[in-house]
């Protein structure tokens, strides 16, 4: 899920599906909170939430502290165990090309791009833990 400044056409046609799906007027914390509604998170790896950071030596911008927080409750509604993880920007890059798919929102805070990894839903209906 990423935000209206990042590479989404570039990136998505590297991804397993070559899919980009544009999520016109929402921000990223709506378009987390409607995906973590129906997406389980895989909380059988260490890091199945992950954030686009700023590259080592500067900070995350007041507008990107904000869309991380609001992104975060969004996300906790859903899937209180895990936390997003800081992930340099290229790094971030690199790893989006290897995404089912990309979900691009207008979001216009910068840094408003994260990384789900999908999970199992277990015969709760939850997301099935270790």
């Amino acid at each position: 899920v990423v935000d209206c400044n990042f590479p989404a056409v570039e990136v998505a046609s590297k991804t397993t599906t070559g899919t980009l799906v544009t999520l016109a007027g929402v921000d990223c914390p709506d378009a987390l909170n409607a995906i973590g509604s129906v997406m389980p998170i895989d909380l059988f790896v260490d890091e199945p939430l992950r954030n686009m950071c700023p590259s080592p030596g500067l900070e995350l911008p007041p507008a990107g502290v904000e869309v991380l927080e609001l992104s975060s409750k969004a996300m906790a509604t859903h899937c209180t165990t895990a936390k997003f993880t800081p992930l340099d920007r290229m790094a971030f890059y690199d790893e989006a090309r290897k995404a089912f798919a990309v979900v691009q929102c207008s979001e216009r805070r910068p840094y408003g791009c994260f990384l789900l990894q999908k999970g199992v839903v277990g015969l709760d209906g939850k997301d099935l833990q270790p």
